[in-house]
C-alpha cells in the first residue's frame, strides 16, 4: 500500500535491509547515534526509510538505546523510481572534488557511478565505502528512493575494452573548448554514458581510441575549459536534457 504523510519527512534515513510492512529494522550504532543522540528521536518518532530496492516507508522508532535501537515500517509513502540508464564515468581529482563529484551525480540522476585511472589521473587509489556513503547521504538528502552504485577503480583501457557497444558514450574533449568542429550529437539513446577526464586532460593516446570508437562521441562544453567537477555536472545536465528524464 502506498501511503502519504502528513507534510514532508524531515529525516530520511537509508538502510541496507528489506522493507515492507510490519518489518522490524535494526540500527547499527553511528545511525543509533544519529537519530537519536544528535536528531534528538525517541520512542514513537517517525521517519522515511529507503534501502535503494523498496521504495520509500515510512516506520516509527520502536526501541532507542545509545548502541543501536529497532524501527518498525509502517507503510510504503513512495515505489522505487529508476533513474535514466546512465553511467557516470571518471578520473578522481583531489579528494574533495571527488566526493563532489559523487554528490552530484547521485542528486542528477546517474545509475552508476564508475571512477577510471587514465593516463594523466592524478589519483591511483580511492576510498570506494567512503564514496558510496557519499552516494547514500545524497539521495537521503535530495529524495531519491534509488541509490546508485559507486565501482571500483578501474583503468579506462580496460573498462573500453569490455564495453557494450549498445552503450553510447559522450565523452569531454577540451580540446573543443576553442570551438573547433566536434561534439556530435546522436539521436536519443536508451542507455548512455558521460566520461570525464583528469585536470590534465586526456592524452593523446586515449583522445584517439575514443574517437576511433564506432559507439563513442566527442562533446564540447561551451568555450572555456572547465575543472574537473564543474564539467561533470555540465556533461550529465546536457545528457538529462537531451536523452534522460529533464525533458
Amino acid at each position: 500500500m502506498v501511503a502519504s504523510m502528513s507534510g514532508p519527512a524531515k529525516i530520511r534515513l537509508y538502510v541496507d535491509h528489506p522493507l515492507r510492512e510490519g518489518q522490524s529494522v535494526p540500527l547499527t550504532r553511528d545511525q543509533a547515534n544519529y537519530l537519536f543522540a544528535v536528531m534528538r528521536l525517541g520512542p514513537g518518532a517517525e521517519l522515511a526509510l529507503i534501502n535503494g530496492r523498496d521504495g520509500e516507508w515510512r516506520a516509527r522508532v520502536a526501541e532507542a538505546g545509545k548502541r543501536g535501537g529497532l524501527l518498525a515500517c509502517l507503510e510504503q509513502m513512495r515505489p522505487l523510481t529508476m533513474p535514466p540508464d546512465l553511467w557516470l564515468l571518471f578520473a578522481p581529482v583531489r579528494k574533495a572534488r571527488t566526493d563532489f563529484i559523487v554528490e552530484k551525480a547521485a542528486e542528477m540522476g546517474a545509475r552508476r557511478i564508475l571512477p577510471v585511472q587514465t593516463d594523466f589521473s592524478q589519483a591511483d587509489r580511492i576510498r570506494q565505502d567512503r564514496l558510496q556513503a557519499h552516494a547514500i547521504e545524497a539521495a537521503e538528502q535530495c529524495g531519491n528512493t534509488f541509490v546508485p552504485e559507486v565501482a571500483p577503480l578501474q583503468p579506462l583501457a580496460a573498462l573500453l575494452d569490455g564495453w557494450d557497444a549498445g552503450r553510447s558514450l559522450m565523452w569531454c574533449d577540451e580540446s573543443l573548448a576553442d570551438g573547433a568542429d566536434g561534439g556530435v550529437q546522436e539521436p536519443p539513446v536508451a542507455c548512455g554514458a558521460v566520461l570525464i577526464g583528469p585536470a590534465g586532460g586526456f592524452s593523446a593516446a586515449e583522445r584517439a581510441r575514443l574517437r576511433g570508437l564506432p559507439w563513442s562521441r566527442p562533446t564540447r562544453l561551451g568555450p572555456r575549459i572547465l575543472r574537473a567537477d564543474t564539467a561533470a555536472v555540465a556533461a550529465l545536465t546536457l545528457w538529462q536534457l537531451r536523452h534522460g528524464d529533464w525533458q
